[in-house]
């Protein structure tokens, strides 16, 4: 039955409900931009903050993972969202959609108050115990900052996500990249010319979101030219909708969490086997495999918008395509970047080695560098499979493939690489490039046995994609 009540289809949902080949160019290429200037900034950042010493490298290295998982509730709530409102356009549910958005919206103001109280007032202590020692009052001094503007990352996450849902990246990308632009602005006036040295990073941040927020909420919630309406009047929660989103949302976040949890596990192996200076080189490496993974990201959010445009559609030939086509490309460009990585890690380094203190940690830094790249085109398998479940509405596949490859594999055998092995730092490298190696591999086979069953059990056998 067909319920779509909007007079027009924007060019968004147009390229949505096409070829599934042209979306996944046309709506990761946008968002790969952006997400490639967004960590420019966090490059950039990161080495602004390197320019006060290593205390601060790591100092802003304890509040990694719980940045991380704020992020993960975050864009868990997005993917929840955008997959039900994607499925809702490709079954021409235009009503149905604009609930999802008015639900992700109030679930966004309640999750972020949650998550930014308890930890503003308990953030030093916690600090303290996981031996910040000296760095303590600094890494506090950075989170409690960040935790301020947690409602303006929570906002930034959905409405972004509603965008991409529709396939309206454009303004989703304009918005990111002016926040990241205008962050690389502010990082010094803050950091050195106000003298507020790590906690000024965090403003600087903070200030940043918030003006693109405020972009994305005119986009949104003023000017409503988007194909998704928003309305809180006469708003109640329904428990189907909450159901749909929750379903693909809850499993992401938890999956995000796990992988905070993990990179936690990390620091903690890190510290105790190279100190302050591992938990330096760990969280200031980790920032180049992130960039190295940008391009599987940005590819992601087209798989979670395209195959969920065509699951909802029931054009189940599509979603093997998008799915395959998507896993091609980013297999080779991952290669690409691996081979450029490898070759470059020596001069990525030195742009993190500004300080003289700094400069002792850059050998261990190009070694980690250089054996992350080795996984890099087996993430593409993981990253673009876990993008297809989320999609069609199988979150807990994506759940169980991330548990199984962070909490089972990677933390445990960077262990005992590291420790009982006597590897030292190296080994703790070996542990994820193997960890999570194997489970790209467990979650492609996976996705394509799912996509088989979806095809032989499908009406439309007779659709042939070109």
């Amino acid at each position: 039955m067909i319920r779509d009540t909007h007079p027009e289809q924007t060019n968004g949902v147009r390229t949505l409900l096409g070829n599934p080949k042209k979306a996944i160019v046309r709506l990761s290429i946008p968002m790969i931009i952006a997400m490639s200037v967004q960590t420019i900034y966090s490059f950039v950042d990161a080495i602004w903050v390197s320019g006060l010493g290593p205390d601060a490298l790591s100092a802003v290295g304890f509040f990694f993972p719980f940045f991380f998982m704020i992020i993960a509730l975050a864009t868990g709530l997005g993917v929840g969202a955008a997959a039900a409102i994607s499925r809702r356009i490709g079954s021409r549910d235009k009503p149905g959609a604009d609930a999802v958005a008015a639900h992700a919206m109030v679930m966004m103001f309640i999750v972020s108050i949650i998550v930014s109280v308890p930890c503003f007032f308990s953030i030093g202590p916690i600090f303290s115990r996981l031996g910040a020692g000296r760095v303590a009052p600094m890494a506090t001094a950075y989170a409690q900052v960040m935790l301020l503007g947690t409602i303006v990352i929570f906002f930034a996450h959905i409405a972004s996500a509603l965008l991409r849902a529709e396939g309206d990246v454009r303004r989703a990308m304009y918005a990111m990249v002016g926040g990241a632009a205008l962050n690389i602005i502010l990082d010094p006036v803050f950091i050195y010319s106000l003298n507020l040295g790590v906690a000024g990073a965090a403003w600087a941040s903070i200030i940043s979101m918030s003006v693109s927020s405020s972009l994305l909420f005119y986009w949104v919630c003023i000017r409503k030219d988007t194909y998704v309406s928003i309305t809180l009047k006469g708003f109640s929660f329904a428990r189907s909708i909450l159901h749909d989103i929750l379903k693909v949302g809850l499993p992401s976040s938890i999956m995000q969490i796990a992988m905070a949890f993990s990179v936690f596990l990390l620091n903690l192996i890190a510290v105790k086997v190279g100190g302050t200076d591992g938990v330096a080189i760990f969280t200031t490496g980790w920032r180049v495999t992130m960039f190295a993974s940008l391009p599987l990201i940005g590819m992601a959010t087209a798989v979670v918008s395209v195959t969920g445009a065509a699951y909802g559609a029931r054009e189940y030939t599509k979603v093997d395509v998008a799915h395959g086509y998507a896993v091609r490309v980013g297999i080779l460009i991952e290669l690409i970047v691996a081979t450029l990585t490898y070759v470059f890690a020596r001069q990525i380094t030195a742009l993190f080695a500004t300080s003289g203190e700094a400069g002792r940690i850059a050998g261990e830094l190009a070694v980690f560098i250089r054996t992350m790249c080795l996984y890099y085109p087996a993430a593409a398998l993981g990253i673009l499979s876990s993008a297809l479940f989320q999609g069609i509405g199988k979150g807990m596949y994506s759940l169980v493939i991330t548990m199984i490859r962070t909490i089972i594999l990677v933390a445990p055998l960077a262990y005992i690489y590291a420790d009982v092995l006597g590897m030292d730092l190296p080994g703790i490298w070996w542990g994820i490039v193997t960890g999570n190696t194997i489970g790209g591999i467990a979650a492609f086979t996976w996705a394509r046995y799912l996509i088989k069953r979806l095809n032989d059990h499908s009406d439309q056998n007779s659709t042939t994609i070109h």
